[in-house]
């Protein structure tokens, strides 16, 4: 089975559309993990006002947390770990998009390779999800030292075995760019994370506000090399070098 953890805070506009994309997967042995992170809008009404329409056997393999206060996506996903029964593990945005066979293609490119740890190719979408043709390529495989220069590993794309991969080193730091830090203390215990170079899955990214996202990603991942990583401020400014580069490539 696969667990899939959404965190949801004021999603009303697509959490329904999730769900309907979970449920339309080929692959159907999986439960989907919604964390309510204290939304202030109408999502946990239109997801029980949706489920309620559904078959049973459906509804059971949807399961609502809540939050105690509005913490993050960070502590959302990590609730929803706690709460994860599959033997695979699965990180899902509830603005992005699956292709429908996402599940499928990935289950069968990790038990091929005897992974722990997996990513996938997407694409960039508009405010719509519609695709733009900008794909982002992963590699075949990512080591923690390859890692540290590219942000290819996106949060919606990765599927982990719970078998090979212990559940504490999947759980998120408190911090900016969580996910990507997370996936740096992965790698960084001795797992290789391997790419299929494929497009899965579909990044909702809406024009606005790129100058203001860019500078704070600037800020995010300096961070992330000096305080979290404690690289030297060498070794930062070369891995910031080949980071820069490549995100600048990746978005043009």
């Amino acid at each position: 089975m696969v667990s899939i953890i959404v965190p949801v805070f004021n999603a009303e506009k697509y959490i329904i559309a999730t769900v309907k994309m979970v449920l339309a997967q080929t692959f159907t042995d999986w439960e989907l993990i919604l964390v309510d992170d204290c939304s202030t809008d109408e999502s946990i009404r239109r997801i029980n006002e949706f489920l309620a329409k559904i078959p049973v056997e459906e509804q059971d393999k949807v399961h609502i947390i809540r939050m105690d206060k509005n913490s993050g996506a960070a502590r959302a996903r990590n609730a929803g770990l706690e709460k994860a029964r599959g033997q695979y593990l699965a990180f899902l945005d509830s603005d992005d998009i699956w292709l429908a066979d996402k599940l499928e293609k990935q289950l069968d490119f990790i038990n091929k390779t005897k992974a722990a740890f997996t990513c996938t190719a997407y694409e960039f979408g508009d405010k719509e999800a519609q695709g733009t043709g900008k794909i982002v390529s992963v590699p075949p495989v990512l080591t923690y030292r390859k890692a540290l220069s590219r942000t290819t590993i996106f949060t919606s794309t990765t599927l982990f075995d719970l078998t090979k991969i212990d559940k504490k080193l999947l759980k998120m730091p408190d911090v900016k760019s969580e996910d990507t830090a997370t996936w740096w203390q992965i790698l960084r215990n001795g797992y290789t994370a391997y790419g299929l170079n494929e497009v899965t899955t579909i990044y909702r990214r809406p024009p606005n506000s790129l100058s203001a996202n860019k500078l704070a990603a600037v800020k995010r991942i300096w961070y992330l090399y000096r305080n979290v990583e404690k690289l030297t401020f060498l070794d930062s400014v070369y891995n910031f070098a080949l980071w820069a580069i490549r995100a600048t490539l990746r978005r043009i």
